[in-house]
């Protein structure tokens, strides 16, 4: 009995991290989508957090990837190494699990046919029975406990590592949708290049999400808070340390916030009347990591005059959705959602 209901999994396959549901049982692994490889025999040295320490701080014969780039496959043979070394921590401990369980993996509404084969041949390559696909939004929407399922309007943008996800979702089915590859590795990105632009400062990735993180806004706070960081310095190639205001770092994410705007505005015009209107009474509901990014909320809300909401869990939204939607696998076997073309 415990084995039966609790086999199929959830897997939020994301640029930045991957999460792993287990129906019946809630989210299993929580785990950096990182895999530190062996150049010279081509093993896995290291799979998730561990491999994520090892980002520019590894010896000339190890290399530390990301093998998911902008939510698609950039390395197929490395997903699907790591898809399964996150299958097995989801099923340890767990001797009634079967082998080769079902599995449902997120994707990106904005996916291509040939990227959304490659998701589900590297899922079964990692050892699932069945691997089916659900839409990031849809997901991020289930797992806010929007009502998808009526005849009502729901809008969810799901700010992630490699994509932000913009839906509007109505009766099952996403109506109108907007997927751009400007999201949470843009703004570290944009970090970088600020920093070095404005002091001749190199940063690495791990401390331009520190900087992101901690303090971080789409729009100035009402008082500023600064950050003592290291870098090296490209004038003298040595390393040095310099203090960082939240004031600049809302400076750098100037364009990415916008980007993410633009695109709310561009599907929220393309949105039939009626679902509008139950938008205006709802409000947008923010999911993924980017939704904690302060301020984003009060900008939006600024921009779109709409009411927004910071879901409740928003790194785990995906994840839950995905996994719920488990519940209702028999509507994904053929079809995946349905939809209508932006």
């Amino acid at each position: 009995m415990f084995g039966g209901f609790s086999k199929d999994l959830g897997i939020d396959l994301g640029t930045a991290n991957t999460l792993v549901y287990v129906r019946g049982k809630g989210i299993a692994v929580r785990e950096p989508s990182v895999v530190a490889l062996r150049t010279d025999t081509k093993t896995i040295e290291a799979v998730g957090e561990h491999a994520k320490k090892m980002i520019g701080r590894t010896p000339g014969n190890i290399r530390a990837v990301r093998p998911m780039k902008d939510g698609v496959i950039a390395d197929f043979e490395t997903t699907a190494t790591m898809i399964k070394y996150f299958i097995r921590q989801a099923q340890k401990q767990r001797s009634l699990f079967p082998r080769h369980p079902n599995v449902m993996v997120c994707v990106p509404s904005g996916i291509t046919a040939v990227e959304k084969r490659a998701v589900e041949d590297a899922t079964k390559q990692a050892g699932a029975r069945e691997a089916y696909t659900i839409e990031e939004p849809f997901a991020a929407a289930i797992g806010a406990d929007l009502p998808v399922w009526e005849p009502t309007g729901s809008m969810v943008v799901d700010i992630g590592g490699g994509t932000t996800e913009v839906a509007v979702i109505s009766l099952g089915g996403i109506v109108t949708s907007r997927s751009i590859r400007i999201a949470g590795d843009e703004m570290d990105e944009a970090i970088i290049q600020y920093i070095k632009r404005l002091y001749n400062l190199m940063i690495g990735e791990r401390t331009s999400e520190q900087l992101k993180m901690e303090i971080g806004s789409a729009m100035p706070l009402e008082t500023p808070e600064q950050i003592e960081i290291r870098g090296r310095d490209l004038v003298t190639g040595l390393p040095k340390t310099l203090s960082i205001t939240s004031d600049e770092i809302a400076e750098a994410l100037t364009d990415t916030v916008h980007a993410i705007v633009d695109a709310v505005k561009v599907t929220l015009e393309k949105c039939p009347p009626e679902l509008s209107a139950d938008i205006m009474d709802r409000g947008i509901v923010l999911t993924g990591g980017g939704a904690l990014l302060r301020n984003l909320d009060k900008l939006l809300a600024r921009e779109t005059g709409m009411p927004v909401i910071v879901a409740e869990n928003p790194l785990d939204c995906v994840a839950i959705g995905t996994g719920r939607a488990l519940e209702n696998i028999h509507l994904f076997k053929n079809k995946g959602v349905s939809r209508s073309r932006r």
